[in-house]
């Protein structure tokens, strides 16, 4: 698995930013450049956990992008099951960020999150910098979901480039 210090892989995959194929576009490792990036992965589109998460980070879009970050959310389906998903499940239709539809499973292989057994991507968080160089790195297992709040928070200690301690949140003084 890839790690904090390692570059974000090159990859090309198709984005889905809405229910239909005139929402779908190209989206690279070099897309976002300059800035940070929140790359979360869940294993499969029409389940229970996921769309917990993706709602989540969805309702803090605009924190992130305050931080000059962009939300990516991918996973190992393939963009017209992605738009689907959105026209069928009414609370990810209004979705403000980008699904990656890693479909042939080569960037969710790259960074070592694809669960071998089930063949779809681990509940992987990474947080890339400007540079797309990994700075953080969550994984959990299929059955556990993430905190987007917990996302932000490390994204701001790792903004200060100061030593942050223990449930350090933004405003609180760094060491």
């Amino acid at each position: 698995m890839l790690t904090v210090g390692d570059t974000l892989p090159e990859f090309n995959l198709t984005g889905v930013s809405g229910k239909s194929p005139d929402s779908f576009a190209p989206v690279t490792d070099k897309s976002y450049d300059g800035k940070w990036k929140i790359l979360f992965f869940w294993p499969k589109d029409f389940t229970f956990v996921c769309p917990t998460e993706i709602v989540g980070y969805g309702e803090l879009n605009g924190d992130f992008e305050d931080r000059d970050a962009v939300l990516l959310g991918c996973s190992t389906d393939t963009d017209f099951v992605h738009a689907a998903w959105r026209t069928h499940h009414e609370d990810l239709g209004d979705s403000p960020f980008v699904w990656l539809a890693d479909e042939k499973k080569e960037l969710s292989t790259a960074l070592g999150v694809l669960a071998k057994d089930a063949g779809v991507a681990l509940r992987a968080t990474f947080i890339v910098d400007p540079d797309n160089i990994i700075r953080h790195v969550q994984v959990n297992d299929l059955n556990v979901g993430r905190n987007p709040h917990e996302a932000l928070r490390i994204l701001d200690a790792l903004q200060t480039d100061e030593l942050c301690p223990c449930n350090w949140t933004q405003g609180d003084e760094t060491l």
